[in-house]
């Protein structure tokens, strides 16, 4: 007998299930074998969904309690913080708690803990944060062996504070991290030998933009992938270089790439090229316990609509 916490969940290819509510997108050559794809039958956990608030920080900015609102009323029940916008931690539990929202990660530099290590814990385990995931890392100390050696240090150190703390240390991926070494493994796989107590925080889009599938990570990491980011997206050309922007100590975007040659535009669940109920499959086996929905722009829509139908596929899918 299946356990009582799963659902049996009928479910289509993305594209097929939401094309009577959306305008069908100009089709690309990724997406036309995911159009013919049959349906299928798998049974779900009940994982907390969550959502990166960089997704909707542009909100966040202008009404931190009133964004924070309509993300409850939308369904999600955790919230991942990428900058705190001038609240204290007092501030931050208080509204958490008011609409009924739990923080269980969020995206923090190593920097942060230079100062005064014990003081940025207990800012953050003021409003009960359990997991700090890294946001990205400088590509050129991560590959270079002199240089990693330094940033090993340092994030071996903040791994040790966090788990004295009952918390522990992630790291986002991006794609550069599945460049190859000279000794065959990926930066990824050698972020994650080398600092104990450091877990994965899959981004599942840059993962798949990496040319890579993101189920197949997820299970080699089994047992060890607490938290995930659900991210889809439209590409014409996988691999086609940094298309993003990245979060600087404000919580701010920094930098970002040409989106136009690889025809790459970040969607709403369930929009694009992921196979979203293989990659929770692939959570399911491996032990996850949280998704986080993140979309980091959003063309055509408000990025609280955007969140919201993300949401509401998530909802189909049983969570």
């Amino acid at each position: 007998m299946k356990d009582k916490s799963f659902k049996r969940v009928l479910w289509l290819s993305p594209p097929n299930r939401w094309r009577f509510c959306f305008a069908k997108p100009a089709p690309i050559p990724h997406e036309r074998k995911l159009r013919k794809a049959k349906a299928k039958v798998i049974y779900m956990k009940k994982f907390g969904v969550g959502v990166q608030l960089y997704s909707v920080r542009g909100d966040m900015d202008k009404d931190f309690e009133g964004t924070l609102k309509k993300v409850a009323d939308m369904g999600y029940e955790y919230v991942e913080f990428a900058g705190y916008y001038g609240k204290t931690s007092e501030e931050i539990k208080a509204i958490l708690d008011k609409l009924g929202l739990k923080c269980i990660s969020v995206h923090q530099g190593v920097e942060f803990f230079d100062k005064d290590p014990q003081a940025g814990v207990d800012f953050l385990k003021g409003f009960g944060v359990k997991y700090v995931a890294i946001p990205w890392y400088d590509k050129r100390k991560l590959e270079n062996d002199e240089t990693w050696a330094a940033a090993s240090a340092k994030f071996n150190a903040v791994s040790a504070l966090l788990q004295k703390n009952g918390m522990k240390l992630l790291y986002h991926n991006h794609d550069f991290e599945y460049k190859k070494l000279p000794d065959g493994r990926y930066i990824h796989d050698r972020i994650m030998a080398d600092v104990d107590g450091l877990d994965p925080e899959f981004d599942t889009c840059w993962v798949h933009y990496a040319g890579i599938d993101p189920t197949k990570v997820i299970k080699d990491y089994s047992g060890r992938v607490d938290v995930v980011h659900l991210k889809d997206f439209a590409c014409k050309n996988l691999g086609g270089g940094p298309v993003y922007a990245l979060i600087n100590e404000d919580g701010k975007a920094q930098g970002g790439g040409d989106k136009a040659e690889s025809g790459f535009e970040y969607r709403p669940l369930g929009m694009g090229l992921q196979d979203v109920p293989a990659i929770l499959a692939a959570c399911e086996a491996a032990g996850t316990e949280y998704v986080i929905v993140e979309q980091d722009e959003s063309k055509d829509r408000p990025p609280m609509e955007a969140i919201e139908i993300s949401r509401k596929y998530l909802a189909s899918l049983g969570l």
